[in-house]
């Protein structure tokens, strides 16, 4: 079986997944009680991020979105190249919700919106060093 963390480098696959709720701690009672998730929980200067944790693998964040909205869950596709994906998605048809911008020391992210409604999130993530 492969390493979970190859998910991170390997452009299509989901690597990611964030609950934006106005409710972390709620959230994280819940999920945590319902799956077993512990959560390591680090300030983002705009408020706590609270990596979710399976085992000792962190396969998601539940944070408040920086806009006030529903609570929803959002799935990242690792890409090789943030920019030249979002300039694919422009061309396809595709929306620019937010970004191409750089998260330090994880990768470069955008939020997209197919020509359907569906909002994406793709990510290229930094070498990581060993």
């Amino acid at each position: 079986m492969k390493d979970y963390q190859d998910v991170y480098m390997t452009p299509g696959a989901f690597s990611w997944n964030e609950l934006g709720t106005p409710n972390p701690k709620a959230a994280c009672e819940y999920y945590g009680s319902l799956f077993g998730w512990t959560f390591d929980t680090m300030n983002m200067g705009q408020g706590d991020y609270h990596v979710i944790k399976v085992g000792e693998v962190a396969v998601g964040g539940v944070m408040t979105p920086p806009a006030p909205g529903p609570a929803m869950w959002g799935a990242y596709v690792t890409v090789e190249n943030c920019d030249a994906t979002v300039e694919k998605a422009r061309s396809l048809g595709g929306t620019v919700c937010a970004g191409p911008f750089d998260i330090p020391t994880i990768g470069r992210m955008a939020v997209l919106q197919d020509p359907q409604g569906a909002v994406l999130q793709v990510i290229s993530y930094f070498p990581r060093s060993e």
